[in-house]
């Protein structure tokens, strides 16, 4: 049986993705117990906080133990190759899931593993939040084909795998950036193919909002940029998302932020603390994501 992956969004079909998204709020009951006596290893290079919490939960509530393990344990390329502790943790586990600085690492693992790699986050992708962030938007605007989503800010790991799932579910797509930080034409084209109903980019903040039902940000200065941090402040200024920015976007729209976030740069305080917001429940929504995601790799059917 060939082995699934999960490096990146784009590792899922439309129709996985709403499978995984039905599985995510099924009731944990009617899943069953697809990971009972199995083992998932949670190898986090990069310090986390919902990622290591809500991946843990899943696991533990889909029946499984989840182990998790410090990247300084396995040392990856220092103490063993990235490939001897790929194929030692598949002997152990049913799944293996990797939060890493370089993509290539995922990579190497997939392929040498007999057990489905997971992306916990990388510097090219951040498919997991992603999957969240999708399911927050369900939940709240209902069918998503011919909605519009906004991504202001950084074309980060998390913008790719937010507006990879935004296509896959045929959403308008509204990308916002500082020139220089923006998407390529290559990459805007890239995602359309993957059926997103428009796809646009725009060098201003409030034009990106525009008739968006749903508002996304992140950080403006990643972990690994902080050498960068005064030249993005500057880069950046007119780019927080704050209640001028949000007028622009639809009567009824909501303010979506991965966590964690500095108020006052790239968001204002009454945004992502007012009405408008569900950052909680957007990470809330990380386990619920995850115990789907795990659900469908173990071939559990919504």
């Amino acid at each position: 049986m060939t082995v699934r992956h999960f490096l990146d969004i784009t590792d899922l079909t439309a129709s996985d993705l709403n499978s995984v998204m039905n599985l995510a709020q099924a009731e944990i009951a009617t899943l069953g117990q697809p990971l009972a006596g199995k083992g998932v290893a949670l190898i986090f290079e990069k310090p986390s906080n919902r990622t290591r919490q809500s991946m843990e939960m899943a696991v533990v509530q889909l029946g499984g133990h989840p182990i998790f393990t410090r990247g300084e344990e396995v040392g990856f390329d220092q103490r063993e190759t990235v490939e001897d502790v790929t194929r030692i943790m598949a002997g152990y586990h049913h799944v293996v899931a990797a939060r890493v600085f370089a993509h290539s690492v995922l990579q190497r693992m997939a392929a040498v593993s007999s057990v489905p790699i997971i992306n916990l986050l990388s510097e090219q992708s951040h498919p997991m939040q992603a999957l969240a962030d999708v399911l927050t938007m369900r939940q709240e605007l209902g069918d998503l084909r011919k909605k519009t989503v906004a991504w202001i800010g950084d074309y980060n790991n998390v913008a790719r795998s937010l507006v990879e799932a935004c296509s896959l579910e045929g959403m308008n797509i509204r990308i916002g950036c500082p020139n220089g930080y923006g998407a390529s034409d290559s990459e805007l084209a890239r995602i359309a193919k993957l059926g997103a109903a428009t796809v646009n980019q725009f060098d201003s903040a409030q034009t990106a909002a525009t008739d968006a039902d749903a508002v996304h940000t992140d950080v403006f200065v990643s972990m690994g940029q902080e050498l960068e941090t005064a030249k993005r402040l500057i880069d950046f200024k007119d780019f927080c998302v704050d209640s001028k920015v949000m007028s622009h976007a639809s009567k009824n729209a909501i303010f979506m932020h991965c966590l964690p976030a500095h108020r006052g740069v790239e968001v204002s305080a009454e945004v992502i603390d007012g009405q408008q917001s569900r950052i909680v429940t957007q990470a809330h929504n990380r386990m619920h994501a995850a115990r789907g995601l795990l659900a469908h790799l173990m071939g559990v059917t919504p």
